[in-house]
């Protein structure tokens, strides 16, 4: 009698406790809403977390986990534990719920079945959670947890087929409810409440949705789609996404957006490859605006997928070597723009300078860039002081008043807040240029897409250069040196990154314009990047930005790398020594025996080409020696003044000088500042100065006043200046009487080895450029007399290989006419001020000279 009390209490309490409204009645008291009227009317847990929060969520589990295990344990009062009835127990309560309280039950059956059988429910949570976990699909997890329960059941009971069939026909109730109800985890995350947001997209779960709010990667959905997530998750104003990669079945997406006519959908392209730094492909996809239905989506996103083999774009990847990838879709609720526009953080004309370069209409952005409508054009300068470093909002602060270059229909204040916005894009990149779209909907500013503009890549800077390289440049110097000094640096960088160093042009380091030279700092931002250098390496070198540390993880990688170096370094002293006995010796002596006056032009470019081969090795050692000497002396910490420079070829030279000066001054005491060379010669004692003066000038003659610059006439050839140093040392007497420090602390000796060894290197180094220098000016002298040239100098404005191919035999009838239109710009370069710290892009227009 007991047990038909019990299977009356089943089916009649059951079905009212499942059906019991605790879901609705939390949540109204706690927030004043009405589930019903809400999303998809489901008065579940997910619709409670969804627009209730994270505490009505958590309510409403307990609420609805209570319900399970009181309709288990009231079968439990009239049937054996562990029965089939506690599993009928259920099937009524999840009856009652769909019923009465329009939900499937899900979070009932869970906590049933822990008290019901805690293992079966602790393996299908194992399983079904780190399956769903890895796997991410919400659809398939559902299926698997309805099929796992069951399964499970029959294995840990196989006598008990009553509660095996039982436990069936509950996971084909909840499969069928599932069918019968819409999905609260299909509404847009967007608008659920903000404690719930984490776990609300967890349980969605698919993989086919990613969105915007994700971390995305470039090589898997694009650069364009990777870059907004991570300006979205920057801060910046970026309209919700979502991203179909390559591949994936677009119905999950399309069901999930659900577009209608209130909020219309743009699909854009994002390619694999697109919007690089090595190339934009701007128009060269397919864009759809206003999409509306869910028709459109699905006809959409293949009009976009088909683009991606358009003939245009095919070949326009295959002109500039891009590799055939893959199209990913972008999807975007679409801006109802009031004014719109496009921007770049510098002016793409100019190529240099502080202006920002904007493009704006009325309306929607695609009207700019379809390019049927001519914008109105503004240019904002954004100054080095108004610039967004360190600002943490890309909100114009309102004590910064920005000046605006023309007028139109858009507001100024928007102007400049674009101009800001781009300008504090531009710096968020670290420093490379940026073409960004934008759209304003009357009261929030868009940014639709941010990209490199790669018309203005690489970015060249003056710093360091301009103390390396320092002064105008002729095109036989830089013909010369820069393959010497790049092919060197690429050696040591090679070294140091080894395989990491694939695909970087060392070549591209260092370019001549306005006869200044300017390094790359693109490429060398990459190289200090691959290195394990911090990102803000690239800010380093255009403006001067410190250096944060470097991380630990970049650093162990390079422990390889930065130990080869060292073995150079370390080892640097013997290489030097080896060379010295082996090469360069032996070269400098035979450079000697030979004067460049009895050579004809084929003998003197064959000593050309061997002073170079030598000036390769040289270049290593130039470069390396003065590297290492830094390091040790910041290492050890030794101050400049602790350091003896005496055999640096300069300071032995003036050295030399001052000395022969204090004896000038011994042997004629009375001796006068004019006409010293006359008053020394009427004396045994002053002719023996002015002899030693002669071997001085013979000894240093190879020096010159830029010592890297072969265009520059060397002291054997302007003895005058050497002359005038000495008279100057006359007049200042003892003062610049020479005094050499000797160090006795280890730590001075170790860095005043290196000092003296740069010393050495530079001598070697300045040598073979003095001789290389003769050569073309023996060579000039030649023709100068054939009438090939007119003037003294005129060789050093052509390149090494026109120099090469005209004493090979070709013909030279352009020389004159190059010679003379790169003196002219040279002179034109001469005149500008300031010069440029800056510019953008391999082929900028020329700079204004002043006038």
């Amino acid at each position: 009698m007991l047990q038909v009390w019990g299977v009356l209490a089943i089916f009649i309490l059951c079905p009212l406790l499942g059906g019991l409204p605790l879901i609705a009645w939390i949540t109204s008291v706690l927030t004043g809403q009405n589930l019903a009227r809400l999303g998809t009317g489901n008065i579940s847990v997910s619709a409670a977390f969804y627009h209730g929060g994270k505490l009505v969520g958590i309510l409403a589990v307990l609420s609805e986990a209570f319900k399970g295990i009181a309709a288990v344990l009231l079968a439990r009062q009239f049937f054996p534990e562990g029965s089939g009835w506690e599993l009928i127990a259920l099937i009524a309560l999840v009856m009652g719920r769909y019923w009465v309280g329009k939900g499937a039950g899900t979070t009932n059956v869970v906590w049933g079945y822990v008290v019901h059988d805690w293992r079966v429910a602790g393996l299908v949570f194992l399983i079904g959670g780190v399956s769903f976990t890895i796997l991410r699909e919400r659809e398939l997890g559902r299926v698997g947890v309805l099929i796992l329960f069951p399964l499970i059941t029959a294995l840990l009971h196989p006598e008990d087929s009553a509660r095996i069939g039982v436990a069936i026909a509950l996971a084909i109730l909840i499969g069928w409810i599932y069918k019968k109800i819409p999905d609260d985890l299909d509404l847009a995350p967007e608008a659920v409440q903000a404690q719930s947001q984490t776990m609300f997209r967890f349980f969605q779960g698919s993989k086919a949705i990613v969105s915007l709010d994700d971390r995305l990667e470039a090589n898997k959905v694009g650069q364009k789609a990777a870059t907004l997530s991570q300006l979205k998750r920057w801060g910046y104003p970026v309209p919700p996404g979502w991203v179909l990669p390559p591949g994936d079945d677009a119905e999950p997406l399309i069901n999930f957006l659900q577009p209608r006519e209130a909020q219309p959908l743009a699909v854009r392209s994002s390619a694999v490859g697109e919007d690089s730094e090595q190339a934009s492909a701007a128009g060269q996809y397919e864009t759809v605006l206003n999409v509306t239905s869910k028709e459109k989506l699905r006809s959409a996103i293949v009009r976009v997928q088909a683009s991606y083999d358009n003939s245009a774009a095919v070949k326009y990847r295959r002109e500039r070597s891009l590799p055939e990838d893959a199209m990913a879709v972008l999807i975007q609720k679409q801006v109802q723009g009031v004014f719109s526009g496009v921007a770049f953080s510098r002016d793409p004309i100019t190529q240099q300078g502080d202006a920002v370069a904007i493009e704006a209409l009325p309306g929607g952005a695609d009207r700019i860039v379809s390019g049927q409508v001519t914008p109105e054009q503004y240019r904002v300068v954004v100054t080095q002081q108004f610039n967004a470093t360190g600002q943490t909002s890309w909100i114009l602060p309102e004590d910064v008043d920005l000046q605006i270059e023309g007028e139109g229909n858009v507001p100024p204040g928007l102007v400049k807040q674009v101009a800001f916005l781009a300008r504090h894009l531009e710096n968020r990149y670290h420093g490379v240029p940026q073409d960004i779209e934008w759209s304003y909907d009357g009261e929030t500013l868009w940014l639709l897409q941010s990209r490199p503009i790669t018309t203005l890549l690489p970015i060249w800077t003056r710093k360091i250069a301009a103390e390396v390289i320092p002064g105008l440049i002729r095109p036989l110097t830089w013909s010369i040196n820069r393959p010497l000094t790049c092919g060197v640096w690429g050696e040591i960088f090679t070294l140091v990154l080894g395989k990491r160093a694939a695909g970087l042009d060392f070549n591209q380091t260092a370019t001549l314009h306005n006869s200044r030279a300017y390094f790359n700092a693109s490429l060398l931002g990459q190289i200090f990047l691959r290195m394990g250098l911090p990102a803000e390496s690239l800010e380093f070198l255009t403006r001067g930005a410190s250096f944060s540390k470097p991380p630990l993880s970049s650093t162990l990688r390079n422990v390889p790398g930065l130990g080869r170096l060292l073995g150079k370094e370390l080892s640097l002293e013997k290489d030097l020594e080896r060379d010295y006995q082996q090469r360069f010796a032996p070269g400098l002596s035979k450079l000697a025996e030979q004067p460049v006056e009895s050579l004809s032009p084929t003998q003197l470019l064959a000593r050309v080409d061997l002073i170079l081969e030598l000036l390769r090795r040289a270049t290593y050692y130039s470069i390396l020696a003065p590297l290492s000497a830094s390091l040790r002396q910041a290492i050890f910490r030794v101050k400049d003044t602790e350091i003896d420079y005496s055999q640096a070829p300069e300071v032995a030279a003036f050295s030399a000088i001052a000395d022969l000066a204090a004896q000038a001054r011994q042997v004629v005491p009375e001796l006068r500042l004019e006409g010293v060379e006359e008053q020394l010669a009427q004396s045994p004692e002053g002719r023996s100065v002015l002899s030693s003066f002669e071997q001085l000038l013979e000894r240093y003659g190879y020096l010159s006043q830029v010592g890297t610059d072969i265009a520059v006439p060397t002291w054997k050839e302007e003895p005058h200046v050497v002359r005038e140093l000495f008279v100057r040392f006359l007049a200042e007497g003892n003062e610049q009487g020479r005094r050499r420090e000797r160090r006795e602390k280890r730590k001075g000796g170790l860095v005043q080895r290196r000092v003296d060894l740069k010393g050495k290197v530079t001598e070697v180094y300045s040598r073979l450029l003095a001789e290389l220098r003769w050569c073309f000016v023996a060579l000039e002298e030649v023709w100068i007399r054939s009438g090939l040239l007119s003037l003294v100098g005129d060789i050093f404005f052509l390149e090494f290989d026109e120099v090469r191919r005209v004493v090979n035999g070709a013909d030279s009838g352009f020389i004159s006419g190059l010679v003379e239109a790169r003196r002219s710009q040279l002179e034109q370069d001469r005149l500008l001020e300031p010069v440029p710290p800056l510019f953008y892009g391999n082929t900028p227009p020329a700079s204004p000279a002043s006038p």
